[in-house]
C-alpha cells in the first residue's frame, strides 16, 4: 500500500493525492478548519452544516466561506460529549427542517444524556425547538453518547423514519435490558412519534421506541441503496464492528465481542452464543470507526460502497458490499483523525478530521 503524509499547511489549498491500498487515488483538498469539528451534512447543492462539539454550528459554503448560525439549545460540553450530529429532513427543501444531536444535562452537569431535537433554519437561525428524543436514563460520565442520526431511504419501508444511536454510556450492561434506551439503535417517526411497528411496541415505554439491542458506541449510521441499515460501533480493546441492523436484533455488547475489555479480561466473542448476531466485519486491532456513508449508485468505481472514518487508524475505508459481504476492503492513510463523512450532490466525498484544527476536505476519485 502506498500512503501519503497529509501535512497540509492550514492556509493552504492545494491538492495532494493519496493512493489506497488496492491503488485507488484520490485528491484532498482543504477547504476550511474548524474548533473540534464533529458532523456535517449538505442541505443544497453549494451549502453544508458543520456541528462542532463545544457548540457552534456553521453554514459553509464549498469555498469555505462560512456564516454562524444562532439559535441553539443549551448543550453541555467535555469528554466526548457537546453538540453532535446534524441531519436535514428529507423534505428539507419544503420545510427547512433540520435534526439535531446534543449532550443535555438538568443539573449543571452531574448527570447527562443524548437529546435531539428538530428546528426551522431561517435566516442563519434555528427556531421553534421541538424535543424529539432524550436518552434515558441520564448518567455519570462524558462517554458513549453516540447520537447519531439517519432517515429511511424516501419511498423505501422507512419511509419518514428517524433512527438515532445511543451509546451504552460506559455502564455496558444496560445495553442488554430494554427498560432504558443505553446501549441501543432507536426508530421513530420524524416528529418523535413512535412507530407501531416497532419490534418492542407491545412491551411499553421505553421499550417501543427500540429497533436493535446489545450495542456498545455506535458512531456511524446509515442505509446502503438497497436499504439495509448498517452500523459501525467502536469495540472495547479492539473488536470494532460493522454490522447489518436487523428489527429486534441483539448485537450481544457486553455479553459477547470480537475485542476484550481494556483491563486484559476476556470477552466470549459471538460465535459461542447464537442468540447474538454477529458483525458483518470486525477489526482486530481497532481502527476506531467513527462515521459511516454509503456512494449513492452512480457511475463512478465507488457506485453503492460503504465509506467509513476512523480515528485511531487516521484513516478512511472503502468496503464493496455484495449481499451483504464486504468482498473488497480498501485503506486511505490520511494521517489525521478523521471524524466525519458525508457525500455532496455531485457526488463528491468530504470529510471532517477531529481536533482542535479539524480541517473540512473535499475528496475525489482520480
Amino acid at each position: 500500500m502506498s500512503v501519503c503524509y497529509f501535512t497540509l499547511p492550514h492556509t493552504a489549498r492545494a491538492e495532494v493525492s493519496i493512493t489506497g491500498s488496492s491503488d485507488s487515488t484520490i485528491k484532498i483538498k482543504k477547504i476550511a478548519v474548524f474548533d473540534e469539528p464533529w458532523a456535517l451534512t449538505f442541505i443544497n447543492a453549494n451549502d453544508l452544516l458543520v456541528s462542532t462539539k463545544k457548540g457552534k454550528l456553521w453554514l459553509v459554503k464549498k469555498d469555505g466561506t462560512k456564516f454562524l448560525i444562532d439559535g441553539l439549545p443549551d448543550i453541555t460540553y467535555g469528554g466526548q460529549g457537546g453538540l453532535g450530529d446534524i441531519l436535514p429532513h428529507p423534505n428539507f427543501s419544503q420545510n427547512s427542517l433540520v435534526y439535531l444531536s446534543f449532550v443535555a444535562s438538568e443539573n449543571n452537569g452531574r448527570t447527562r444524556g443524548a437529546k435531539v431535537i428538530r428546528a426551522k433554519l431561517e435566516n442563519r437561525k434555528l427556531l421553534n425547538h421541538q424535543t424529539i428524543w432524550e436518552q434515558i436514563p441520564h448518567t455519570k460520565g462524558r462517554g458513549h453518547f453516540s447520537h447519531r442520526l439517519a432517515f429511511g431511504i424516501p419511498g423505501s419501508s422507512h419511509n419518514g423514519m428517524l433512527f438515532i444511536s445511543s451509546g451504552d454510556r460506559q455502564i455496558m450492561h444496560p445495553a442488554q435490558t430494554l427498560d432504558n434506551t443505553l446501549g441501543k439503535i432507536i426508530r421513530l417517526h420524524d416528529d418523535g412519534r413512535i412507530p407501531s411497528d416497532n419490534p418492542f411496541v407491545e412491551m411499553g415505554f421505553p421499550a417501543n421506541t427500540i429497533w436493535s439491542m446489545g450495542h456498545r458506541n455506535v458512531l456511524g449510521i446509515a442505509f446502503s441503496p438497497d436499504n439495509r441499515l448498517w452500523a459501525n460501533e467502536m469495540g472495547p480493546l479492539h473488536g470494532d464492528e460493522l454490522n447489518l441492523i436487523s428489527k429486534g436484533a441483539n448485537y450481544g455488547w457486553p455479553l459477547v465481542s470480537e475485542g476484550n475489555h481494556y483491563n486484559g479480561k476476556q470477552i466470549p466473542n459471538h460465535s459461542t452464543n447464537k442468540n447474538f448476531t454477529p458483525p458483518a466485519r470486525y477489526w482486530i486491532p481497532t481502527i476506531a470507526p467513527s462515521s459511516l456513508v454509503f456512494m449513492p449508485i452512480n457511475d463512478s468505481k465507488w457506485s453503492g460502497n460503504a465509506l467509513i472514518s476512523g480515528l485511531k487508524s487516521k484513516s478512511i475505508f472503502r468496503l464493496e458490499i455484495k449481499e451483504s459481504k464486504i468482498i473488497n476492503e480498501e485503506k486511505f492513510y490520511l494521517g489525521k483523525r478523521v471524524r466525519a463523512l458525508t457525500i455532496s450532490n455531485d457526488m463528491k466525498l468530504w470529510a471532517l478530521e477531529d481536533g482542535g484544527m479539524g480541517r473540512l476536505l473535499k475528496l475525489s476519485l482520480n
